[in-house]
């Protein structure tokens, strides 16, 4: 148990039963009353967002998590197969609740996998991944009056709006948070 006021962002709570990733932290200490914490907090088994104020003096379960480092292997129907990269252990995540992570695996690639009651509970990407372009629509004169911009796909399925002057074979530095284009990338 750690006392409210000691919570900060990145940190991982019990509340209501299932552990939430601390993602905002506002301390507010009004001028008359107790201090408090306003947060905002991810549930890592569905996703869903809440929020939450606790009290300074109040006392908050810290959730039990831990990460392995895990190369992704492949996709099967409704589970994803890694193996742990220290003991070469092969097992197995649930799509369900990671369908927005999913369009980023790369098989061979390793990513870190958080772990709550011996449960994989989420993936945890890299802030930015380079992809190759494997589809991409010829630019058409005249297409810069309407924002210049032209949705590819990418070798993972991941669909991204790029500038057009991307082609087909070239790669792309994606934003894992966003979905967004960040850069072309010269090999």
């Amino acid at each position: 148990m750690i006392k409210g006021g000691q919570i900060s962002k990145g940190m991982c709570l019990i509340m209501k039963g299932a552990p939430y990733l601390v993602v905002e932290r506002e301390f507010v200490n009004p001028g008359k009353g107790a201090a408090f914490s306003r947060l905002k907090l991810k549930n890592l088994k569905d996703g869903s967002v809440l929020k939450e104020t606790v009290k300074s003096n109040d006392n908050v379960e810290e959730a039990d998590v831990h990460e392995k480092n895990a190369q992704y292997m492949y996709a099967d129907g409704e589970v994803l197969h890694f193996m742990d990269n220290d003991t070469y252990d092969q097992f197995e995540v649930p799509v369900q609740g990671m369908e927005d992570k999913t369009p980023y695996l790369r098989e061979g690639d390793s990513y870190k996998i958080v772990f709550w009651e011996a449960n994989a509970i989420d993936i945890i990407l890299p802030m930015k991944m380079v992809f190759v372009v494997t589809e991409a629509p010829e630019a058409i004169k005249g297409d810069t009056v309407t924002g210049a911009t032209k949705l590819v796909t990418c070798e993972t399925g991941l669909q991204v709006k790029c500038p057009i002057f991307i082609k087909e074979g070239e790669k792309i530095m994606v934003n894992t948070e966003t979905g967004d284009y960040v850069e072309r990338v010269n090999s």
